[in-house]
């Protein structure tokens, strides 16, 4: 592991954290006061540094801009109740990273880097942390090409950066959410299990659509039919059916392998649930809906962690659930809540102490 001294580290003069109120802040809007940057040049990773937050400078033939090799990951940080922060599965995020790298034809990011650096970065804005419920510091690596030349090749020069931002609930009220049946967000064999920057860009138009009728968000169908769920806008989504919770399987590259969707299955088998990871059409769940065994829908991620979902509409056939009856979807993100705050025993060994 990289030590301290590997890493050039010039801290802010003066904290901004004096001039914003922490409680119910927005998710994304505000960032503490360093960053991480560090650049891969003929072949090899420079010293990383951890610097005051700060405008790039970059210029107007940067590859990423043309050419859309960027890649991101989510993370986040907790404090318990006696102030100890923590990192909830970042080893997970970093392994994530790199495949999400691989297929968009980058460098990997040495574990050191990824690892040391966030530890370090989150060890020196500590106090960025909120202690509200519901609130966490939301942790951005990210990279991009950063040759300057135009022409359609994989870049020489890339910049691995990570930035930290407090933040509250991601989605504040339960969602309503439209079945899409026109626009794709993947196919496979192509990117829909790397999070690359392209995935969210090319679904904001379907969004849109959908939130011109009164919809949140959508929910993604397979390419080839429309009949199959996949993703739901930036999140995983389960189904309980039965005692049974079901989500979309993984093995098409078409859905992102979510931390927080692969804790939501481990929670939920040990609260005595069947979990099924397989293909799940939408007349299974109209079905399952009309027959009064569906009996809730949530997404999961780590910006949304636990959302639930208050109505589905295919077609013009519309699904609402009585979510104030629900048991499972609540359970499992206080399960998982009491684990990130130190509230409970981490049994699964998901927390990363700072």
């Amino acid at each position: 592991m990289i030590a301290a001294a590997d890493f050039n580290i010039t801290k802010a003069e003066h904290s901004k954290l004096n001039d914003i109120n922490l409680e119910n802040i927005p998710f994304g809007k505000y960032f503490t006061d360093h960053m991480l940057e560090v650049d891969y040049e003929d072949g090899e990773w420079k010293v990383a540094e951890i610097k005051p937050y700060q405008p790039l400078l970059l210029s107007p033939s940067l590859a990423a801009l043309h050419y859309g090799q960027a890649i991101f990951e989510g993370v986040k940080a907790y404090k318990d109740s006696e102030g100890n922060a923590a990192i909830f599965r970042p080893m997970d995020n970093f392994r994530r990273f790199n495949i999400s790298a691989e297929r968009m034809q980058m460098p990997q990011v040495p574990e050191d880097i990824f690892m040391e650096g966030m530890r370090q970065l989150v060890q020196m804005d500590s106090k960025w942390i909120p202690e509200q419920k519901d609130h966490s510091l939301y942790i951005r690596p990210f990279m991009f090409s950063s040759d300057e030349m135009i022409g359609v090749r994989p870049s020489e020069k890339y910049k691995f950066m990570i930035i930290l931002s407090p933040t509250g609930p991601y989605y504040v009220e339960p969602m309503r959410i439209y079945v899409e049946e026109k626009y794709v967000r993947a196919v496979p064999g192509g990117i829909g299990y790397a999070k690359a920057a392209g995935n969210y860009g090319s679904a904001m138009y379907a969004t849109a659509q959908a939130r011109k009728i009164g919809y949140d968000q959508v929910l993604w169908t397979d390419a080839f039919e429309h009949k199959y769920v996949q993703e739901c806008g930036t999140m995983n989504v389960f189904f309980i059916i039965g005692n049974t919770a079901i989500t979309p399987e993984l093995e098409q590259g078409t859905i992102l392998a979510g931390v927080t969707r692969d804790s939501a299955i481990m929670i939920l088998r040990d609260m005595g649930y069947q979990v099924e990871e397989r293909a799940l059409g939408i007349d299974e769940i109209i079905d399952a809906h009309k027959a009064g065994t569906l009996k809730e829908v949530f997404g999961t991620g780590t910006a949304a962690t636990i959302s639930l979902i208050k109505e589905l509409k295919y077609k013009e056939y519309v699904m609402q659930f009585p979510i104030e009856q629900w048991t499972a979807a609540p359970a499992l993100k206080d399960r998982m809540n009491a684990i990130r705050y130190g509230q409970e025993p981490d049994v699964y060994g998901w927390m990363y102490k700072i």
